[in-house]
């Protein structure tokens, strides 16, 4: 079935008025990396509830070489922002965890980010005029287990939850958004490897498989696999 963007945008609009009055909120906070997931949820945010109730949150840890694209994005749409730098939150877990004789593994340190942004998200939200905070996960990464529970995959409400990643780039063009927001490669900001490089897989694959059933047998396994143990971050 094609992907009707003019329907799904009129839809998604009255749904998202609908989350934000059930929540009793007013302020959408969102954390803007940059690329294609927080810049089309940032738009959604603006089409939905105007430039005026959107809190651009940027969270540098240290510093960020690609956050040219997080300052463009909050330019384009001239929405309020802050810049929170999250370096001495992280280190400050670490070196105590250091302290008290714990290693921090490698993936703790991939996590670790995600979580004190989302703490941050929810400390700005709980500051600003009714905020809510709004998760900017696409189904595709959701569906592959590619978030972190507690971290980016926390929010209020999901906008992008049912739409795969070349669906978000469609609703990205149909919001006016410039393309350097839509094709930047997503990237976990830590290893300097794009999310495809970590997964083993193309999101395009994910995508032919989750809407037409359609994938080579080989990387269906690793998918499924994936799909399968990731599934305790949604229950």
């Amino acid at each position: 079935m094609e992907f009707n963007v003019q329907l799904q945008l009129a839809g998604l609009l009255e749904w998202m008025h609908q989350q934000m009055n059930a929540c009793h909120g007013k302020t959408a906070v969102i954390g803007i990396s940059g690329g294609k997931d927080s810049s089309t949820v940032a738009a959604l945010a603006v089409a939905a509830y105007g430039k005026e109730n959107v809190m651009g949150v940027l969270m540098p840890d240290g510093v960020q070489p690609d956050i040219d694209y997080s300052n463009g994005l909050v330019d384009v749409l001239d929405i309020p922002h802050v810049t929170i730098n999250i370096h001495d939150a992280v280190q400050g877990v670490v070196k105590e965890m250091e302290r008290v004789g714990l290693t921090p593994s490698r993936q703790t340190l991939v996590n670790l980010p995600s979580r004190i942004r989302m703490a941050t998200l929810y400390a700005v939200a709980q500051t600003v005029e009714q905020g809510i905070v709004i998760n900017t996960s696409n189904l595709s990464e959701d569906w592959v287990g590619y978030c972190t529970i507690y971290g980016d995959s926390a929010g209020a409400f999901s906008p992008l939850g049912m739409y795969t990643t070349e669906e978000v780039i469609a609703l990205g063009r149909a919001l006016g958004l410039p393309e350097r927001f839509l094709i930047k490669p997503p990237s976990d900001g830590l290893t300097g490897k794009t999310d495809e490089d970590n997964l083993g897989f193309t999101y395009h694959a994910v995508n032919e498989y989750i809407r037409k059933g359609e994938v080579d047998p080989a990387i269906k396994e690793q998918i499924d696999r994936k799909h399968k143990v990731s599934r305790f971050k949604f229950q």
